[in-house]
């Protein structure tokens, strides 16, 4: 897979742009994520997280998530820049999704703002949408980053991006 940037058009985004170290951004879109037949987030209230070669990942506020949805879980993993993952399970009747959602208890002090949110690997669920546009979830079980019409790419996730 060829690391060369698409050229963004107007009104899209090049993730080849982002930053690196990560930038935080407060987000107003309208997120919408359906698991089981059953809307769990529906809010215009949200963060974007922006890294070099990812499409965004979307921090959504604990109390925007349908009560009881999600379910903590054993393990983490150390992000570099954001610090220690925790775990969840989302489950919606007797259909669960494991280790579907991660957040940062206590988040580097770089990226304050991510405590109490939650972040969500959209390929667990039935459908996630960003202004009612229904998303393609980045390749992979690793990254969690959330691609629209107006991201370009390529993005890392794929097989043999591990190392870029």
């Amino acid at each position: 897979m060829s690391t060369k940037p698409i050229k963004p058009k107007e009104g899209q985004e090049s993730v080849w742009d982002y930053p690196r170290p990560p930038k935080l951004e407060s987000c107003k879109k309208h997120l919408r994520i359906v698991f089981n037949g059953e809307i769990i987030v529906d809010t215009n209230n949200s963060f974007r997280m922006l890294e070099t070669s990812h499409p965004p990942t979307y921090y959504i506020p604990l109390d925007a998530f349908k009560e009881g949805v999600l379910i903590p879980v054993q393990g983490s993993t150390y992000c570099e820049w954001k610090g220690t993952a925790n775990y969840y399970d989302i489950q919606v009747g007797a259909k669960t999704a494991s280790r579907a959602a991660w957040g940062y208890l206590n988040p580097n002090k770089a990226y304050p703002q991510l405590k109490n949110t939650i972040s969500i690997y959209a390929h667990l669920m039935d459908a996630c949408y960003v202004n009612e546009e229904k998303i393609q979830a980045q390749e992979g079980d690793f990254y969690g980053g959330w691609i629209t019409s107006d991201i370009v790419g390529p993005f890392k996730g794929a097989p043999g991006t591990w190392g870029w």
